[in-house]
């Protein structure tokens, strides 16, 4: 792998770990819904200027063969194609997300992105349970070891489980349909679209919960103005981007690993600019789980270099 490409996706994957700071500011004035609505529809936003320019590059006349990131999204076809994912994708990135916002309410930052980056080793065992691929040795050690990771971080002295960490487990799950999801959609569709449509049908899901349930003032959200624009703009917009770029021509199982630094990241990030601290139970829970993450993706790895 180039060192440029495992540049950007780092840099991807610190955009996404300091968001998780972001999202622990703005949870101080605005409600769930309303901040991941927002954002959303800010990162939306951001993309199509990208999105028209990568048409104007775009060769119209299509020839047997070609893939259909070829095809121009602003025609009928072009959108038709990409609807179904782009719905599917925003349903389950706003079931994640705001499950996400909702756990970070009521957890640090650290264990948030640690919990999260349990999608990777959730998605090899459901695609193993219901696409009927065999689970590698490595993959039952590494939910093993997240189990135990798990507990060491989230379960406290009386083996109960935090309300947030619980909330941050379901999103881990979400985003692991998230990522099934695009799997499945991504070779049909461009990515760059497929991601700006995932942005809007999840900004528009987010506003009757917005409007009837959470009822935002306005001097609220502009107190989170800054927290909502890097969300936005930089953590949807940008890193999707740089992810996008920095993937091409890299295994995925290597790009995921380096894109789950962003549970380090959020460590790092909360303990610099928030002042969070983990116990030594906490930390030592959070080495076993990034253990277990990249457990899960041995086999793939081993197999490459075959």
């Amino acid at each position: 792998m180039k060192p440029k490409n495992a540049g950007l996706l780092f840099l991807a994957a610190f955009i996404w770990g300091i968001a998780f700071v972001a999202q622990s500011s703005a949870a101080e004035y605005i409600r769930p819904f309303t901040f991941n609505g927002i954002r959303c529809l800010i990162g939306g936003v951001t993309l199509l200027p990208l999105i028209l320019y990568r048409n104007r590059q775009c060769n119209t006349s299509l020839t047997q063969g070609e893939t259909l990131s070829k095809t121009r999204f602003f025609t009928k076809k072009g959108f038709l194609l990409s609807l179904p994912g782009g719905i599917a994708c925003g349903i389950c990135l706003c079931l994640g997300s705001t499950l996400q916002q909702f756990g970070i309410e009521q957890t640090s930052v650290g264990k948030a992105g640690f919990i999260t980056a349990l999608y990777i080793v959730f998605v090899p065992i459901v695609s193993a349970l219901f696409f009927r691929k065999k689970i590698a040795l490595p993959i039952i050690g590494s939910v093993l070891l997240g189990v135990i990771g798990l507990f060491l971080l989230c379960i406290k002295n009386d083996l109960s489980i935090g309300t947030g960490d619980f909330f941050v487990l379901l999103c881990s799950f979400a985003f692991t349909a998230h990522i099934l999801v695009i799997d499945h959609f991504s070779a049909k569709v461009d990515g760059v679209v497929l991601s700006c449509l995932q942005f809007f049908v999840c900004g528009l899901i987010s506003l009757p919960f917005i409007l009837f349930l959470e009822k935002p003032e306005f001097s609220h959200i502009w107190e989170a103005r800054l927290p909502i624009l890097y969300a936005g703009v930089l953590s949807c917009g940008v890193a999707y981007t740089l992810q996008i770029i920095g993937q091409k021509d890299v295994n995925p199982t290597i790009a995921s690993l380096i894109l789950s630094l962003e549970s380090v990241v959020s460590v790092l990030a909360g303990w610099v600019i928030l002042g969070q601290s983990l116990s030594g139970r906490e930390i030592a829970g959070c080495a076993v789980m990034f253990a277990a993450i990249l457990l899960a993706n041995a086999d793939d790895l081993l197999t490459k270099k075959k």
